[in-house]
């Protein structure tokens, strides 16, 4: 995906949906818009089931400038909604949950564009001309993630946990989960000696030497790849 911004004048764009909680917030968006195209019409609303209703109140806006956190949606549902009502709508998401996998997440669903709310002014003024030219947008960082992305479709696993082996991450996730042996044979169908074995094998791959030492290890590991748990609630949610 090209992340480089288009310098061509953009195509004219008459109104504008600005749907974010914070009235500080959208009056600088509004400010910014105003400066790309003088005299667009701007309706600011506070949350999904105000926009909604000025769109069934006859407002027909050229862009949406979409905040994932609004007070009556969970997860991204209200994106979706937004886009569901608007199919031939650019919507530009402009948040403060910055993590790549709900960005990717994003603009699978058709997402026009994804900003960081720290975005300066100037850049912000670029990407509203690049989408409404009809183009997609995403800072370097997160196409590059998103390239990768294509090319792979699943994250590849930390090397710690790659070197045990299926029936030894069975029982490391029971382990985590606080299980002792006899828990663990019984819910795998397995002799408490077989367990016992699994668990001597899978210390010595993980190079530790107790359970404890085991499940703090592997914590650490799940926990500095789960990214934003805030972002991850929205994309379960």
């Amino acid at each position: 995906m090209n992340c480089r911004v288009d310098l061509r004048p953009p195509q004219r764009v008459a109104s504008v949906l600005v749907v974010d909680d914070h009235p500080l917030y959208c009056d600088a968006l509004a400010a910014a818009i105003s400066v790309v195209f003088p005299g667009c019409v701007v309706e600011q609303s506070a949350s999904l089931t105000e926009a909604l209703a000025r769109l069934e109140d006859g407002f027909s806006p050229s862009m949406v400038i979409f905040d994932l956190k609004l007070p009556d949606v969970s997860g991204i549902s209200g994106f979706i909604a937004m886009r569901d009502s608007l199919v031939d709508v650019p919507i530009l998401v402009i948040s403060a949950l910055t993590s790549h996998e709900l960005v990717r997440k994003l603009m699978e669903e058709g997402a026009a564009g994804f900003l960081p709310k720290e975005t300066s002014t100037q850049e912000l003024r670029h990407v509203i001309a690049r989408i409404s030219a009809g183009k997609t947008y995403l800072p370097p960082a997160y196409a590059e993630g998103t390239r990768c992305a294509a090319t792979q479709p699943a994250r590849d696993e930390h090397p710690t946990l790659a070197a045990l082996t299926p029936q030894q991450r069975k029982i490391m996730t029971l382990i985590c989960a606080g299980k002792a042996n006899k828990q663990i044979a019984y819910e795998l169908s397995l002799a408490e000696a077989t367990v016992k074995a699994h668990i001597t094998g899978l210390l010595g791959r993980l190079g530790v030497k107790n359970r404890t030492q085991a499940a703090v290890l592997v914590k650490n590991v799940t926990t500095s790849d789960a990214g934003d748990p805030e972002a991850r609630a929205f994309l379960s949610g």
